[in-house]
């Protein structure tokens, strides 16, 4: 039997071709797309353009009268608030990077081990939360604590979390985790990684690690 892969989400199309050095125009503009999970919206802005992945419910016309453009607008609290509602919740706008996968999948060539015991981890479980199939990842020795979730994320990409102990942080250990974590997904595979642009550190961990920024991109969900 000729298995038929999934259609790839129109925003991870856009996502791919960005990483490949191909952005939307930058004409101030936005378009939309559907959303790719249910009970999760998002707003991805690239450099003069935002892409809205809302539910069919929400109208052109609102988002236009709510003041979305692609210089801003799609990020303005008023914007926000009047699509989540009263009863719905704003994600922090992070900052959207690309990297890509440099090894062969799991083995004994990795520094990770699956590590479920790693599952009731808060990071891991803000990535269950919005995300799906998270994958945790940790290293060998049971008393470590650092943990990288690879889960299908933003558009249904491979989306990369991970946290480091407090007491292990500095000296470029939490860009060694990154690594390791791209080292156990086929060579060349794109990951995405969102970061909020106040947690340098992770920033600095994930630009060491390769990763390239994209853009921005601000998760939502309506009561």
């Amino acid at each position: 039997m000729i298995r038929v892969p999934p259609p790839v989400h129109p925003l991870a199309e856009i996502i791919q071709d960005a990483d490949a050095g191909r952005f939307p125009a930058a004409d101030g503009g936005w378009s939309r797309v559907p959303t790719w999970r249910d009970g999760v919206e998002g707003i991805v802005c690239f450099t003069g353009h935002a892409v809205f992945a809302l539910g069919s419910d929400i109208s052109h016309e609102r988002i236009a009268e709510l003041g979305a453009d692609g210089f801003g607008g799609a990020a303005h609290p008023r914007l926000l608030s009047g699509l989540a509602g009263p009863d719905g919740w704003i994600g922090s706008q992070d900052a959207l990077l690309a990297g890509h996968g440099t090894g062969t999948g799991p083995g004994p060539e990795t520094a990770l081990v699956p590590r479920t015991d790693l599952s009731s981890h808060p990071r891991a479980q803000y990535a269950a939360s919005i995300r799906d199939t998270p994958r945790t990842y940790g290293y060998p020795d049971p008393a470590r604590s650092a943990v990288a979730i690879l889960s299908t994320g933003l558009a249904g990409l491979t989306e990369l979390s991970f946290e480091l102990e407090p007491d292990r942080r500095g000296g470029g250990q939490a860009t060694g985790l990154i690594r390791a974590a791209l080292a156990t997904l086929p060579a060349g595979e794109l990951v995405v990684a969102a970061a909020t642009p106040g947690n340098a550190a992770s920033l600095r961990a994930l630009l060491a690690a390769g990763f390239t920024p994209l853009g921005s991109v601000q998760l939502l969900g309506r009561g």
